[in-house]
C-alpha cells in the first residue's frame, strides 16, 4: 500500500484499492456470510458494483452535494452505497437501523436527503409511514429484491439502480474515476446524526479531511498492514467502525470480514481467525461471564488450576511490561500457557494481535484478566465530532485504566474545570444547520468534549467522567458516577448498574443482575424461582448482592457509597429507549421511567447514616 501521506480523501483509498492494489493480490476484498458460509467479493466485482451503483444514482439525477441516507444493518450493500456516494461527492447520511420512524423523519427532513437506501421491508415500512411528511425525499432504494413493491412510486431495488447505471457505465467506463478526481479534502463526506442521551439528534458534519486525517493517524499508530484480518461487527453507521474498522482496514490493504452479529462474534472468530477487532467493552463482559459460568461447572481441581494459571499469566505480563521477567516466572508461564492460557486465547481464533475497545469505559481489571491469556485490549477514546479517535493505547505502549496517548497530529489539553479539549484536522465542521449548538462546543479552534479527564505523569489520558454526569448531593458533595459504577460492574452478579443521587442525601442504584449467574447461585442453594421476577424479589438474592456490594465499596468515601439499591427483572435496552445505539445509559430516561422505585429508596431518608 502507498505511504500514508498519499491519502488526502476517502476516494484515494478506493482508487488505490481497485486500480492498484487489486493487481497485486489474489484474494477477495471482503467476505460475508451466505447460507452459513463465508463467500468472498472480488476486487473486480466490488469495483463493478460500486461504479454501476454510482452511475445509477447519476442517471436518477443525483449529483455532488446532494444527500442520500442509509438505513440498514451491516452488509456489503452498505459499503457499495457508501463508496458510490463518496466517489460522486454525494453526502451520505448513515442511520442506526434501530431508529424509530420519528427519528428517521427528523433526520431526513433536517438533512434534506433526496434519497434513502433501506435494507429490507421492515426498514422500508418506517419510511412509508412518514413519507407524506418528508419534504425533500424523491427516491427509496431497497437492498432486498424480494421486498420491492411495484406499486410504490419511485421505489427501486439496488439491482434496478445497477441496471439503470449499467448502460451509462459501459459507455462511460472512466466516469467514476474522473468524478472522484474532482473531490477535494474540504468537501463534506458525511453527516452523522448523534444519538444523544437527551434532545434531538445533531448532524455532525465531517469532511474528507476530517475522516482521512484520522484514518492516516490510525494506520500510523496501530501499524495495521495488508497481512491483518479484520472482523467487523459494530454498526457501520457509527464513525468508530466506519473509520477505524473499515476505511483504515482498507487503507492498509487488510483482509475484511463481516461478522454475523454480536451474538455470533465468538463463532465467527473461530472461523475467520482475525488479527484485529474493533469492539466495545460489552463483548469482553460477555466472554468473561461465559468463562466464569463454564468454570463454575468444573471440579475444584480445575478451578484451582485455572486460578493459578490466570495469576501466573497476569504476573508474567506485568513483569514483562517492566522488562523484569525471571527464569522461574517464565517457566511457570510456559506451563500455564500449555495447560490453560492458550486454550482460552484460541476462542479468538488464535491469531489475534489485539482488540481495540471504545464507546464506553473498560474496566482495567477486565483488561488485565484478558492480557493473562495474551489477549491484548487497547482502549481508546473519541467522539463522532472528532472522526472519531482522540487518543488510544498502542500495541507496544499501553496502560490499563487509561485511554492511551493522543493520536498523531491531535492536540489535547485539560481545561481549568477538568474538561478535555482537543484541536486537529479530525474535528467536525460543526452541527448541520445548528449554529447555537456548534458555538457551545467549538471555541477558539478547540472542541470541548464534555468529558472530564487528566493526564498522568507518563502522558496517558484518563477519563474520569462525563461533565454532565457529575452531580452534587444535597450534602454538597460532588460525585462522578462512572468510576463507581465500573467498580460494581466487576461483580459477577451484575450486568448493568446506574447510580442515582443528584440533589439527594445519599446514593442509590438501579441494578440489572446477571440472570445466568443468579440462576446458578439459586440452583446451587435450593432457592426456588419461576422467572427473573421471582429472583429479584427473593430476600436471599437481595442479601447476597448486599454482601457483595458491601465488599466492593469498602474503600469508597462515605458519600460515594451506595446506601440502597433496586433490582430490575429485565435488562435496559436500546429498543426501550433506555440506552443509546452505542449502549450509553440515558440517565434522564431511567430516572423518569423508574421514578416510583427510586423514590421508594429515599423514603425515610432523614434516618440515613450519611
Amino acid at each position: 500500500m502507498p505511504a500514508l501521506s498519499k491519502f488526502k480523501t476517502i476516494c484515494d483509498i478506493y482508487k488505490t484499492l481497485v486500480y492498484d492494489y487489486s493487481k497485486k493480490v489474489d484474494r477477495p476484498i471482503l467476505h460475508y456470510k451466505v447460507d452459513n458460509k463465508y463467500v468472498g467479493v472480488s476486487f473486480e466485482q466490488f469495483k463493478s458494483t460500486v461504479e454501476q451503483v454510482a452511475c445509477g444514482l447519476h442517471t436518477l439525477g443525483l449529483k455532488k452535494d446532494d444527500k442520500i441516507a442509509i438505513l440498514s444493518e451491516n452488509r456489503p450493500e452498505w459499503i457499495y452505497t457508501d463508496f458510490a456516494c463518496i466517489n460522486l461527492g454525494i453526502i451520505d447520511i448513515p442511520m442506526y437501523p434501530i431508529n424509530t420512524s420519528e427519528t428517521v423523519e427528523f433526520i431526513l427532513n433536517n438533512s434534506e436527503a433526496k434519497a434513502i437506501a433501506v435494507s429490507n421491508k421492515f426498514q422500508l415500512n418506517k419510511v412509508l409511514k412518514i413519507k407524506n411528511n418528508l419534504k425533500y425525499l424523491r427516491y427509496i432504494i431497497i437492498y432486498n429484491d424480494k421486498d420491492k413493491d411495484p406499486n410504490i412510486e419511485n421505489l427501486f431495488s439496488l439491482s434496478d439502480i445497477m441496471k439503470l447505471g449499467s448502460k451509462f457505465y459501459n459507455e462511460n467506463p472512466d466516469f467514476v474515476y474522473n468524478s472522484l478526481q474532482l473531490i477535494s479534502e474540504n468537501d463534506i463526506a458525511t453527516i452523522i446524526y448523534t444519538s444523544g442521551t437527551t434532545g434531538e439528534p445533531k448532524g455532525v458534519v465531517l469532511t474528507h479531511k476530517s475522516i482521512i486525517s484520522n484514518v492516516n493517524a490510525t494506520l500510523q499508530a496501530l501499524n495495521v498492514t495488508q497481512n491483518d484480518t479484520i472482523l467487523s461487527f459494530l454498526p457501520l453507521c457509527h464513525i468508530y467502525e466506519r473509520s477505524t474498522g473499515y476505511y483504515a482496514c482498507w487503507g492498509a490493504g487488510a483482509n475484511f470480514y463481516f461478522a454475523e452479529s454480536i451474538e455470533k462474534v465468538q463463532t465467527n472468530m473461530l472461523e475467520v481467525k482475525p488479527t484485529i477487532i474493533t469492539t466495545v467493552p460489552r463483548l469482553f463482559e460477555r466472554i468473561y461471564s461465559k468463562l466464569q459460568s463454564n468454570l463454575n461447572k468444573q471440579s475444584q481441581t480445575k478451578k484451582k488450576l485455572f486460578k493459578w494459571a490466570v495469576e501466573i499469566g497476569m504476573a508474567y505480563k506485568a513483569a514483562k511490561r517492566k522488562n523484569n521477567v525471571n527464569l522461574a516466572l517464565y517457566s511457570q508461564y510456559k506451563l500455564a500457557k500449555k495447560l490453560v492460557l492458550d486454550k482460552v486465547k484460541n476462542i479468538t481464533g488464535g491469531k489475534l494481535r489485539y482488540f481495540v475497545s471504545g464507546g464506553a469505559a473498560l474496566s482495567p481489571e477486565l483488561a488485565e484478566f484478558f492480557e493473562a491469556f495474551d489477549i491484548l485490549i487497547l482502549e481508546g477514546y473519541g467522539l463522532t465530532e472528532t472522526s472519531p479517535v482522540i487518543a488510544a493505547n498502542r500495541e507496544n505502549d499501553y496502560k490499563f485504566g487509561t485511554v492511551g496517548k493522543p493520536w498523531p497530529n491531535v492536540e489535547v489539553k485539560i481545561a481549568p474545570d477538568g474538561e478535555i479539549l482537543t484541536r486537529s484536522d479530525c474535528v467536525m465542521q460543526g452541527y448541520y444547520k445548528n449554529k447555537a449548538e456548534t458555538e457551545k462546543v467549538l471555541k477558539d479552534g478547540w472542541f470541548h468534549t464534555g468529558d472530564i479527564g487528566e493526564f498522568d505523569n507518563e502522558g496517558f489520558l484518563k477519563i474520569t467522567d462525563r461533565k454532565k454526569n457529575l452531580f452534587k448531593t444535597s450534602t454538597g458533595k460532588y460525585v462522578a458516577p462512572t468510576p463507581i459504577e465500573n467498580l460494581f460492574l466487576q461483580c459477577k452478579y451484575v450486568d448493568q448498574f446506574i447510580i442515582i443521587g443528584d440533589k439527594r442525601m445519599y446514593l442509590t442504584a438501579i441494578v440489572v443482575p446477571d440472570f445466568e449467574a443468579l440462576k446458578e447461585y439459586a440452583d446451587s442453594n435450593n432457592i426456588k424461582y419461576k422467572d427473573n421476577s421471582d429472583l429479584v424479589n427473593n430476600d436471599e438474592i437481595y442479601k447476597l448482592l448486599e454482601k457483595e456490594f458491601s465488599g466492593i465499596q469498602k474503600n469508597l468515601a462515605s458519600y460515594e457509597k451506595i446506601r440502597r439499591f433496586t433490582l430490575l427483572d429485565r435488562p435496559l435496552s436500546i429498543e426501550t429507549g433506555e440506552l443509546t445505539p452505542t449502549l450509553k445509559v440515558k440517565r434522564k430516561v431511567i430516572e423518569e421511567r423508574y421514578k416510583p422505585l427510586i423514590e421508594r429508596m429515599y423514603e425515610n431518608s432523614q434516618n440515613s447514616d450519611e
